[in-house]
């Protein structure tokens, strides 16, 4: 009776599509120090070779940022840590913040964005100003993602629409053909596949090949989703969690994002062209969650750490 059962659990177990597989190959995740300091081994939890961005939120010590990119980068991960604009008080200022990461951490790549604050706090507005410094190809660096914004962002385009988005990305794409590093677009997360593909094809149209590696919340509690949601300016698609918040059968369960990616995975296999490369994900609900889910959707499996 036993070895029934076991067979019957084991028939059970759900195997990822290989269109989810793909789509999956290569994420990255970002963490933030308080979060990272969480995480006993990240080597339990994600794939070899996974990149590992490091969020700066303000009032975060560059020292707590540069020691988080070190014990990353000791475990064997590729670290891409923020660099963002306006609280980054001088050119100076960002000088020493390269010298720190590549002193400690050995760090080569970055992503560059305004920042979470409205108003500049020194001489950066924006992460156009930041690489027209110099600064990151003078040091080395082999990889400068930009932000992207599938439903717009009101801090850039305060009136709605997108002309100042489209415009910084058409910058962007001119400066990725005079740069020796390579560049992805990161985006904000979403939670609806149709308005990331439509975003998506209307990149492409414009002009620019800068692949994209879009942004998705990994799983959570939907009121933690709601919120940050909120707090990020995501657009319409926040309109998926308040419809499954007026579902009481499913308002106590966390949100996945098993849909949204079960689609992009599905049109990326269909249409290999399509300008999403990867998927980067916001661990919303935390990282041992969201490194388990990647794992059991169709992720690479975890390396463990050497003893």
């Amino acid at each position: 009776m036993a070895l029934l059962n076991f067979k019957r659990k084991t028939e059970e177990v759900k195997t990822a599509s290989p269109e989810m597989e793909a789509f999956l190959q290569g994420y990255s995740i970002e963490v933030m120090p308080r979060t990272a300091a969480k995480v006993d081994d990240f080597r339990a939890l994600l794939p070899a070779g996974t990149r590992v961005y490091i969020a700066h939120i303000d009032g975060t010590p560059i020292e707590e940022m540069v020691d988080t990119a070190r014990r990353v980068a000791a475990q064997g991960y590729e670290v891409m840590p923020h660099f963002p604009a306006r609280i980054i008080k001088d050119k100076a200022t960002l000088e020493n913040w390269i010298a720190m990461y590549q002193g400690e951490a050995d760090v080569k790549q970055g992503l560059m964005l305004a920042g979470g604050v409205s108003e500049p706090q020194g001489d950066f507005a924006d992460s156009m100003q930041l690489l027209e410094t110099g600064l990151f190809d003078k040091a080395g660096f082999e990889r400068l993602h930009v932000a992207g914004h599938p439903e717009g962002n009101k801090d850039i385009d305060p009136s709605g629409g997108s002309a100042n988005v489209d415009a910084a990305l058409q910058w962007k794409q001119d400066f990725s053909q005079r740069s020796d590093a390579k560049m992805a677009i990161a985006t904000q997360f979403a939670f609806e596949a149709a308005p990331i593909i439509d975003w998506a094809n209307e990149v492409k149209a414009a002009g620019i090949d800068i692949p994209i590696h879009i942004g998705i919340a990994g799983p959570a509690k939907l009121q933690t989703l709601i919120k940050f949601a909120i707090a990020c300016g995501v657009g319409p698609s926040l309109k998926v969690l308040q419809k499954r918040a007026m579902d009481v059968s499913k308002l106590l369960l966390p949100y996945e994002p098993t849909d949204v990616l079960t689609q992009l995975a599905n049109h990326k296999a269909a249409n290999p062209e399509f300008n999403i490369d990867s998927v980067h994900f916001f661990p919303l609900g935390g990282i041992k969650t969201n490194a388990n889910w990647a794992i059991n959707n169709g992720g690479a499996s975890a390396q463990p750490a050497k003893v």
